[in-house]
């Protein structure tokens, strides 16, 4: 799986990918992930990414053309002169790939899409706005899906994109080590116990579940059920 995020702060979720188990997945191959800046596609002499919307109103947009441009640096179909660019149907490349665009407004992240774009899909491309949006045309252009991970408002697309890289990065094989690692294929309740056997705080002891020391299978699937 290769994850393609394009961000104004790379560094940003660097820190995050490069670490622990997505770190470790990158250095075995199991995923890959690749940071586009629009500053660097941007078609003007300070780089500017930005500008006031049309019909008035706060904050900033976002240009479509540096994201668009970014976003075939992405997929190998990127044309170096932007004046003779014209927009491509994405998949050109040959790659099963997906576009998704973080917005507050859009179609709900949840575990079975995390599967399915897993399943489904061997590049994913993540574009993260900022300030006020990003110009309308982008989703038009790219045929993009706008996605959120819950009912609220960020600063930034950030946050999202590295949710859903680490979601998704669960269901590829050998990226946890152990399928059995992946909670949703098998019982789990959530309530977990280990070592010391009683936990002592403030008086009170708090003592691990006896099912849980049985060692009978059985009983213990049904406990986890019944939680």
């Amino acid at each position: 799986m290769h994850f393609h995020i394009v961000t104004l702060f790379p560094e940003m979720c660097e820190a995050y990918t490069n670490a622990s188990i997505l770190g470790r997945a990158q250095e075995n191959k199991k995923i890959k992930v690749s940071y586009y800046n629009p500053r660097d596609f941007a078609n003007n002499k300070h780089n500017k990414v930005d500008d006031i919307p049309y019909g008035g109103g706060p904050g900033m947009v976002m240009y479509a053309e540096p994201i668009v441009r970014a976003v075939e640096k992405a997929l190998g179909i990127y044309v170096k002169n932007p004046k003779t660019t014209k927009s491509k149907a994405m998949g050109g490349s040959g790659k099963k790939t997906k576009v998704l665009i973080m917005s507050p407004r859009g179609k709900v992240f949840d575990q079975a899409y995390a599967t399915k774009l897993a399943k489904s899909y061997s590049d994913i491309v993540l574009i993260s706005g900022r300030y006020e949006g990003i110009d309308a045309r982008v989703k038009k252009i790219l045929k993009a899906e706008e996605v959120t991970v819950g009912p609220y408002v960020l600063t930034g697309g950030e946050l999202p994109t590295l949710t859903i890289v680490d979601a998704v990065s669960r269901h590829i094989p050998g990226v946890l080590g152990k399928s059995e690692s992946v909670e949703e294929t098998r019982i789990t309740n959530g309530e977990v116990y280990t070592r010391p056997e009683t936990v002592e705080w403030n008086g009170k002891k708090y003592r691990v579940p006896k099912v849980l020391q049985s060692g009978n299978h059985k009983l213990i699937d049904e406990w986890r059920g019944k939680k």
